[in-house]
């Protein structure tokens, strides 16, 4: 006898999706992304399509009575010839804003490559159901968060009641623009990113553009958050920039200050702060680029080294410690006609002292824990009374 005899099959749609800024519909159902595709023609590199195919931050809102939930999607996953595999996202389910379920994601396409050669090899996969238990049976407020590091194509939601889209609760839009930490890399789960962490502390609706390796100062970017709905926008700057090795000192001043003022035509007066890096002891006075430590891949480990040489510093090239100067002096320059604007040194969000009690791992990325740290920090300072995201 088939259990969904009686169950409730809904169409994902985006009176269901909170967090993606665009829905591509496709054979199965639908894939969000978090870059229109205007954005996304603009620039056809391989790592930005596959960051912000990830919906870090994008969920599934509803409302229901159902005790049962079964989500249908077919997930993508990214590995490399020689590299320890990433172990797999899950799915994370909050019942009126409380984490009552984490479920491992299986299955799925995996696209591999060689970095060497540059071959990528795909082997398709089927959908997958994550299936959820145990919902209260009364009429609540369900969120399904999407693995933040795999591509989630929705295909189908069946629940053994109706459901409902929910309605919108009046909370302000935060809009966030970052690296692979904002993205979430290293975090326990998708509602326990950084972002996340700060997002629900500060009682906001997140939109999450971090974006790994490709937090580059790209007008694309810019013109991206320009457009979005806006309450309060934030963007965390320089450690891609630096471990890319990306521009000099004479190019990223120009660089942040179009990218600001891109944002600004959409959002005169809108709360924004600059962000600039945490700790990272590979890259604070070595510029990139940054590389895999090809010691520790031998070693079935996976860790990040700098390969710049600090003498080039003379010339332009940039550290973090470089990057952090810049940043606050381009704030301090244009707060001084622009009072919303706002500057936070990333070492207070994760400093010297903390990388001593919470090292990053890879030494680039933060941990399950450090995650929990900056979203802390980063709520109390800019959602404090005093601060810059104050309701």
């Amino acid at each position: 006898m088939d259990h969904h005899a009686d169950w409730a099959t809904t169409a994902v749609t985006e009176h269901l999706v909170r967090g993606a800024l665009e829905l591509e519909r496709t054979e199965r159902g639908v894939l969000p992304h978090r870059l229109p595709a205007r954005a996304r023609a603009q620039c056809a590199d391989g790592q930005l399509a596959m960051a912000e195919s990830q919906p870090s931050g994008v969920r599934l809102v509803f409302r229901t009575r159902a005790t049962t939930v079964e989500l249908d999607a077919l997930p993508t996953t990214w590995g490399y010839v020689g590299v320890p595999p990433r172990p797999r996202g899950v799915y994370d389910l909050l019942v009126d804003g409380r984490l009552t379920g984490r479920v491992t994601a299986t299955g799925g396409t995996v696209v591999t490559t060689d970095l060497t050669s540059g071959d990528t090899h795909v082997q398709p996969g089927d959908v997958e159901t994550t299936r959820f238990t145990g919902l209260p049976g009364h009429l609540a407020t369900v969120e399904i968060w999407l693995p933040h590091i795999e591509r989630t194509e929705l295909v189908r939601l069946r629940a053994n009641a109706p459901i409902e889209p929910a309605p919108d609760d009046g909370r302000r839009t935060w809009v966030h623009h970052g690296s692979s930490i904002s993205h979430g890399s290293g975090a326990a789960g998708p509602s326990a990113t950084w972002p996340a962490l700060a997002a629900a502390l500060g009682d906001v609706e997140p939109v999450n553009l971090g974006l790994s390796g490709s937090a580059l100062l790209d007008p694309f970017t810019a013109r991206t958050l320009r457009d979005i709905r806006a309450d309060l926008i934030s963007v965390k700057i320089g450690i891609n920039v630096v471990n890319a090795d990306l521009m000099r000192r004479r190019a990223f001043g120009p660089a942040v200050h179009g990218f600001l003022d891109t944002v600004r035509e959409g959002h005169p007066s809108t709360p924004l702060v600059v962000v600039s890096p945490i700790h990272c002891p590979i890259h604070e006075n070595t510029p990139g680029p940054g590389a895999f430590d090809t010691e520790a891949l031998r070693e079935g480990r996976v860790r990040f080294v700098a390969t710049g040489d600090p003498a080039e510093r003379a010339a332009g090239k940039l550290t973090l410690a470089d990057v952090r100067d810049e940043l606050a002096r381009i704030v301090a320059q244009r707060s001084a006609g622009d009072p919303h604007l706002h500057y936070l040194d990333g070492l207070d969000l994760y400093g010297e002292a903390d990388h001593a009690e919470l090292p990053l791992p890879d030494g680039l990325h933060p941990a399950a824990a450090t995650h929990h740290l900056i979203g802390e920090r980063f709520a109390k300072h800019v959602f404090a009374v005093d601060g810059p995201f104050a309701g």
